[in-house]
């Protein structure tokens, strides 16, 4: 414990690295605010359901708990491994921003609607504060872990974890009909792109998070 508050105080007294804690908030704020707005604009413009290679030859399955607890249990999970060392923040946090934005274009573009058998989601449950429901394409809850995957590649636990989460949760909205095989599939490629495109953008987070991870 008193190591991580040094690791704090030594972080936090570094202005360059306050001024890029902040933005890093300050994009994903403005990340998730845009996806809002994209996801009810999916929403209203939803044609109708297609055919699918794996949802139209299997039975629809209750999945509603893993689907809607299992993000949040992976999040808690991610944030206490991320703030137990705060040079992992900016580039984490930016990460995350830059796939909520990339994957929001994603969701304006492509306006399919949700598979006729897919499980509802009830009004008074967590995850539909976030979600409209028309966002389909692509998972998000395939691409974010695997988005984690990628962040936390040389750590060996945290990548075999993320990996089996992402692999996962994929089976479990394509068990619920809750997106496309194309959306699951798509998903892994695109984050990979988006992880890369992080890594040439927030150069210097990604510098910090090397570094610092080989020193601890």
């Amino acid at each position: 414990m008193k190591l991580i508050l040094k690791t704090y105080t030594s972080h936090f007294s570094d202005k360059k690295f306050v001024g890029t804690f902040v933005f890093s908030f300050i994009l994903l704020i403005a990340s998730l605010i845009v996806n809002f707005y994209a996801s009810l604009y999916a929403a209203r413009v939803a044609s109708a359901p297609v055919t699918d290679i794996i949802l139209s030859n299997i039975r629809v399955y209750d999945v509603d708990t893993v689907f809607i607890y299992g993000p949040w249990i992976m999040w808690i999970f991610v944030l206490i491994v991320t703030f137990s060392r705060p040079y992992r923040i900016p580039f984490i946090v930016k990460n995350i921003a830059l796939f909520v934005l990339i994957r929001s274009f994603f969701i304006t573009l492509t306006h399919i609607g949700p598979f006729p058998t897919s499980i509802l989601m009830s009004s008074t449950k967590l995850i539909t504060n976030f979600t409209s429901g028309g966002d389909l394409f692509f998972s998000a809850h395939t691409g974010l872990p695997f988005l984690m995957t990628l962040v936390f590649w040389n750590d060996k636990f945290m990548r075999y974890i993320m990996l089996i989460t992402s692999i996962s949760f994929g089976i479990v909205v394509l068990m619920g009909h809750l997106h496309y095989t194309i959306d699951v599939v798509a998903a892994f490629f695109i984050t990979y792109s988006i992880y890369s495109i992080a890594c040439v953008f927030f150069k210097k987070e990604k510098i910090l998070f090397d570094k610092e991870n080989m020193q601890s």
